[in-house]
């Protein structure tokens, strides 16, 4: 052979090899081309106003219209079961009553779980909630009409557990087109305003509920510290709705049906749902596999209506901070426990949840000139926005309790060595501690707990519980005093009125 032809050969065998190599890499990993992958664009939004009349026919045509769009969907975990050593305390504890225990290789159990979803494009792309897929190393889809039992497989693209939103695609569809949701706009939705939920609540495939809209922009929990504002109703939705669409009197989908608040397993007459507005947002990054969201690393209260003169504020509108982040975000920027937030990137602080939608919404990275009042002086800070995680956030909770007491409710001893080495206070910390507490009196209900040493009231630097005291005393009842404590390793910015 030639030495050409022996190249050309070579060249040849090496661009086989790594082709294979290539393939063999991509289907390990999951780095297939953007070309080769499924993807469709965000779905339009109908924001025409809602009017016309009901008739007897109006949910008839909904419900006919719209069920063969919603899917059932049945998920499958796996979980590791507790061994013996860790039923019974470990090794040592099993050693001195049953001798050398056996070593048992781990096992694993089978959980079943069912939820709802809905399908927003033809190629098979579905919403759900993020809790009903979580975890689920198996996730089939049941469609309306089909015979029981006949599923179809489906994996998960990407979730967000902020809006208890997720996506999936399907592995494998059903050999006809797909009947796929219209998107209405939530912003539209009012008190009184008919709502249809479908669902698969205690596993009844396709039930169909009616009610209204009972409320809107009710605040959610969601994670530590966080809420969703969504849409409350009292179309009935019950264990397995989850995940499923709340329609309008369009039979266009304004929510995502998400939790329940009861007393018992079933429904009570309210329920929420995540308005779709606020999923449709984030559906790229869904489609994308990861969604984004922007960090600034405070803890924030309201602007209590008794402290607005002192903040040197017109009104309530704002958010406290209550407490920084040791190295995040507003640390370096400069804020301090006791700042009030009054603008973002320009735009008005209104509350609390206003600002943690502003700053969620914010790429990482970005620089993000905050406005804020201290000491009744308006200036501004120029914060870096860090990379939401909300596995290893960590953010001090304020608990808030209700009562009434006179005065602060709260008896303070001097921070002398004894508490100091209780409390592991640093050498640089002063104050005093707050050895007993009125759970019903002021300083409790703004969140103050036992073992919280008071370092500073009204901005100023307390030096043991004679001083805390006095400078209690000469607040008038009514009036809102300002705390800074420690706690933990972190300060914390107080308001309490006292009674």
């Amino acid at each position: 052979m030639s030495t050409r032809r022996t190249t050309v050969f070579s060249m040849v065998l090496i661009a086989v090899v790594s082709m294979a190599v290539g393939m063999v890499l991509t289907s390990r990993l999951d780095l297939s081309s953007s070309s080769e992958a499924q993807s469709f664009g965000v779905p339009p939004m109908n924001s025409d106003p809602l009017t016309g009349t009901i008739d007897a026919q109006t949910f008839r045509r909904i419900a006919t219209a719209q069920t063969p769009m919603v899917v059932n969907i049945r998920t499958e975990s796996r979980r590791r079961t507790q061994d013996l050593t860790e039923f019974f305390g470990g090794d040592d504890l099993l050693r001195r009553f049953f001798g050398e225990p056996q070593q048992e290789q781990p096992r694993e159990e089978f959980t079943q779980g069912a939820g709802t979803g809905f399908v927003i494009d033809e190629d098979g792309f579905i919403l759900t909630n993020n809790h009903v897929v979580e975890g689920a190393t198996k996730i089939e889809v049941g469609f309306f009409g089909d015979d029981a039992g006949e599923t179809y497989e489906a994996r998960l693209v990407g979730r967000d557990p902020l809006t208890d939103s997720a996506l999936i695609e399907l592995v494998e569809q059903p050999d006809r087109l797909l009947p796929v949701a219209t998107f209405g706009d939530s912003n539209q939705m009012q008190p009184g305003d008919w709502v249809m939920a479908i669902g698969n609540p205690f596993n009844m495939a396709h039930t169909v509920t009616v009610g209204v809209i009972s409320a809107i922009g009710r605040p959610f929990p969601v994670a530590t510290g966080r809420s969703q504002d969504v849409l409350q109703t009292d179309a009935a939705i019950n264990p397995g709705n989850s995940g499923g669409p709340l329609l309008n009197i369009r039979g266009e989908v304004v929510g995502i049906n998400t939790a329940i608040v009861s007393d018992r397993a079933s429904n009570v007459g309210i329920g929420f749902a995540i308005p779709i507005n606020t999923v449709r947002e984030i559906l790229s990054q869904l489609q994308s596999g990861k969604v984004t969201r922007g960090r600034i690393g405070v803890n924030i209260t309201p602007v209590l209506r008794e402290a607005v003169e002192a903040f040197g504020l017109s009104d309530t509108r704002g958010a406290v901070v209550a407490s920084v982040v040791p190295d995040g975000p507003a640390a370096r920027g400069g804020l301090e426990p006791g700042d009030v937030i009054v603008e973002y990137a320009g735009d008005p602080v209104e509350d609390m949840s206003d600002l943690q939608n502003k700053v969620t919404a914010t790429t990482p990275g970005t620089e993000v000139p905050v406005t804020i009042m201290r000491d009744r002086e308006r200036t501004t800070l120029d914060i870096t926005i860090e990379e939401l995680d909300l596995e290893t956030e960590s953010q001090p909770r304020v608990t808030q309790n209700e009562g009434e007491s006179p005065g602060f409710g709260m008896t303070l001893a001097d921070l002398d060595g004894e508490w100091a080495r209780r409390l592991r206070t640093p050498s640089d910390v002063t104050g005093a501690v707050i050895v007993d507490l009125d759970a019903r009196g002021a300083a409790a209900r703004a969140g103050m707990q036992r073992g919280d040493v008071v370092v500073e009231v009204n901005r100023i630097p307390i030096r043991g519980a004679t001083a805390a005291v006095q400078e209690l005393r000469v607040i008038d009842s009514g009036d809102t005093a300002f705390f800074l404590v420690w706690r933990g390793g972190t300060e914390i910015f107080v308001q309490a009125t006292k009674e």
